[in-house]
């Protein structure tokens, strides 16, 4: 785990000056369908001819059940994120990463409950989780890179789309709201991130055998890709009356359009672990 630094301490400054969360934003009495909750070019078929054929009304539906969609992922993914910080606090005694993490977790609970207030308000429901882990062996500190590493490339996906929408006039003040509350949160969050991953990698890669780290390199960019097919989820096209609902999710995973929308927002993630060696480089084997 990371040691108690200057940066380590300011963000724990940061975050305690930060803990009352922001009650300035009111919850509408209705917010549905009608209402862009989306912004139209993070729509999973945009820059696709299945997107042309739709019309306005249709478009606005769809982003409304995949703002739905995007808050669900967050809660798994926060869930998830929080069951495994848990057992990671004071592994000694308490020092600087403990008590950030203690802020941490503080602070993915009360966006956990930003999330599940949008999604039990207005759409009446969480979508499900589809995503699973077989258990297996790990070579020393494998299991614990891995850990922060699928943390980094989940919520650097969602702070880009966080940044887009939190500035989006054309979504309800709450929409922004949420977006813009967990952007805050999260720009620190992934400062720790980038920081752990480098320094994790660093205390163990190089006792890994050549073949574990080919796995983990396999891993995390088996988690990116499936990542991000979340963001296609057919029980969201079946809600917003789209036809087909899991033919389109193949169609839109194969269409280059997306692919590209993928590379673009992974783009920098991806070479942040490529400038520290933890990805191969690009062309490499």
């Amino acid at each position: 785990m990371t040691q108690a630094t200057p940066w380590l301490e300011r963000l724990c400054r940061i975050s305690a000056a930060q803990s009352v969360p922001d009650r300035a934003c009111a919850w509408p009495q209705h917010l549905g369908p009608d209402d862009w909750c989306m912004s139209p070019e993070l729509l999973s078929p945009y820059g696709t001819a299945m997107y042309e054929a739709l019309d306005e009304r249709q478009r606005r539906r769809l982003g409304f059940f995949e703002a739905v969609n995007f808050f669900s992922l967050n809660i798994w993914g926060e869930r998830q994120l929080i069951a495994g910080i848990a057992p990671r606090l004071y592994p000694q005694d308490c020092d600087a990463t403990s008590r950030y993490l203690q802020h941490f977790l503080a602070e993915e609970n009360r966006h956990m409950a930003l999330f599940a207030e949008f999604c039990g308000r207005y759409a009446g429901k969480v979508y499900r989780q589809k995503t699973w882990r077989v258990p297996r062996a790990h070579a020393e500190g494998e299991e614990e890179f891995l850990f922060f590493a699928r943390v980094l490339l989940f919520e650097e996906i969602v702070d880009r789309y966080n940044v887009a929408m939190s500035g989006d006039s054309r979504l309800p003040p709450i929409v922004r709201h949420i977006h813009r509350t967990h952007h805050g949160d999260e720009s620190r969050h992934l400062a720790f991130g980038r920081r752990t991953v480098v320094e994790l990698f660093e205390r163990h890669a190089a006792r890994w055998a050549p073949e574990a780290l080919a796995r983990v390199r396999q891993e995390l960019e088996a988690f990116l890709a499936a990542s991000w097919r979340e963001y296609y989820n057919p029980e969201a096209y079946a809600d917003a009356g789209l036809p087909d609902p899991y033919g389109c999710r193949l169609r839109l995973l194969a269409d280059d359009a997306r692919q590209r929308h993928h590379a673009a927002f992974s783009a920098d993630s991806v070479a942040y672990l490529r400038r520290h060696g933890i990805l191969a480089a690009e062309g490499a084997q």
